[in-house]
C-alpha cells in the first residue's frame, strides 16, 4: 500500500444508488459515472493516495419518493460503503448519508452507520429542498453530531431557483451553495453552539475564504444569536476546507491566508472531476510552494489527526 495523501472528498456510485437515479430521472448537468472499487484503486495508486474517505454525493438518497424510501436507500449505500472498506483494508473509509430532511430518520441513520458501521462522519448536503444546514429544523440532529463530536463533511448540490442557461450547477453554483451553508450555519450559533462537532467544506469552502469579511461585516445573526464580525470570522475559521477542484496558484493563497495549512484537507472529487481534473488539481497542489511540513499537514496529517479510525488503520499498514 502506498503511504501517501488522505482524500476526504472521495465518491464512490454503489449500484443501488445508480439505479435510483436513473428510476427517478435525476440528471445534475452531467451523467452518473462509471465507478467500480477496482477503478478507484487505479486512481488512488495514480495519484499516491494512501486512503481515500468515500461518500455518495449530490444529489443524495432523497430522490423525491417517501420518506421510507430515502431511509432504506441511506442505510443501502451505507452498507455498501462499509463493505467497501472491510473488503480493501486500509484503503477505504466513509462519510455516511442520511435521509434529511427527515431528521428522525437521520438520527437513526447516524446510530446505525457510526456505531454499527464503522463510519468515519456523515456527509450533510449544504441544502435540503432549499432549506440550508443551520436552519432550526436540523438542530436536533446537530446536536447528536456534537455529542458524538463527528466529522461532517458538507458537500454543495444545486441552489434553489433557476440556473443559468446552459451553466451545469457544479460549474460555479456549487460554490454559492457552500458558502450559503457556511453562511447560515454561522449566523444562527450552530458552529458556536455545537463546537464539538468538526465541518469539512467542499471545495475550498466556495466563496468562504476570498469573501469572508465582506459576509462578516454584512450579515446579522438569526434566532436570537447575535453576531459581530470579530465572532463570525472566528467561527468560520472553525471549517475545514478541503482542496477538490480548487488546488491552483490563485485561489490556494486566498484559502491558506484565511484557514492556515492545519485546516486544509487534500480532495480528489473523484469520478465527478472528470477528464484529467483530478490529476491537473493534484498537480497544482504539488507545484505550489510549501514548506515539507505544511505539505505533509495538507496531503496527510491533518486528516490523520481528524480521522481516528482512518489514523490507526495506516499506522497499522505502516506498521507491517
Amino acid at each position: 500500500m502506498t503511504t501517501g495523501r488522505i482524500d476526504t472528498h472521495h465518491h464512490i456510485v454503489p449500484p443501488v444508488w445508480a439505479d435510483a437515479l436513473r428510476a427517478s430521472g435525476y440528471f445534475g448537468g452531467q451523467a452518473t459515472p462509471a465507478w467500480s472499487p477496482a477503478t478507484a484503486l487505479e486512481l488512488l495508486d495514480e495519484l499516491g493516495i494512501a486512503t481515500a474517505v468515500v461518500s455518495v454525493g449530490r444529489p443524495g438518497v432523497h430522490l423525491g419518493g417517501g420518506a421510507a424510501d430515502a431511509r432504506k436507500l441511506a442505510r443501502q449505500v451505507n452498507e455498501f460503503s462499509a463493505g467497501l472498506v472491510r473488503d480493501h483494508p486500509g484503503r477505504f473509509g466513509f462519510f455516511a448519508s442520511v435521509p434529511l430532511p427527515d431528521v428522525d430518520g437521520s438520527l437513526a441513520e447516524v446510530d446505525y452507520a457510526l456505531d454499527k458501521l464503522g463510519a468515519d462522519g456523515v456527509i450533510l448536503l449544504a441544502n435540503v429542498d432549499g432549506v440550508y444546514l443551520g436552519d432550526p429544523a436540523f438542530d436536533p440532529l446537530m446536536t447528536e453530531l456534537d455529542r458524538r463530536a463527528a466529522v461532517v463533511f458538507v458537500h454543495p448540490t444545486a441552489p434553489p431557483g433557476p440556473l443559468v442557461p446552459g451553466v451545469p450547477p457544479f460549474v460555479a453554483d456549487f460554490l454559492l451553495d457552500t458558502t450559503r451553508a457556511a453562511l447560515n450555519l454561522v449566523r444562527h450559533g450552530v458552529v458556536a453552539r455545537f463546537p464539538r462537532m468538526r465541518m469539512i467544506l467542499s471545495h475550498a469552502g466556495g466563496f468562504v475564504p476570498y469573501a469572508a469579511h465582506r459576509m462578516a461585516s454584512l450579515t446579522e445573526g438569526a434566532a436570537g444569536h447575535v453576531v459581530t464580525r470579530e465572532n463570525f470570522l472566528r467561527d468560520l475559521r472553525t471549517f475545514y476546507f478541503d482542496t477538490a477542484l480548487s488546488a491552483n496558484a490563485d485561489t490556494l493563497p486566498s484559502l491558506l491566508a484565511f484557514a492556515g495549512p492545519d485546516r486544509v484537507l487534500y480532495g480528489s472529487d473523484w469520478p465527478y472531476a472528470r477528464g484529467d481534473n483530478s490529476q491537473y488539481f493534484t498537480a497544482q497542489l504539488d507545484a505550489y510552494p510549501l514548506s515539507e511540513m505544511q505539505r505533509a499537514a495538507v496531503n496527510r496529517d491533518n486528516a490523520l489527526a481528524l480521522l481516528p479510525r482512518v489514523s490507526e488503520v495506516v499506522t497499522a499498514s505502516i506498521s507491517q
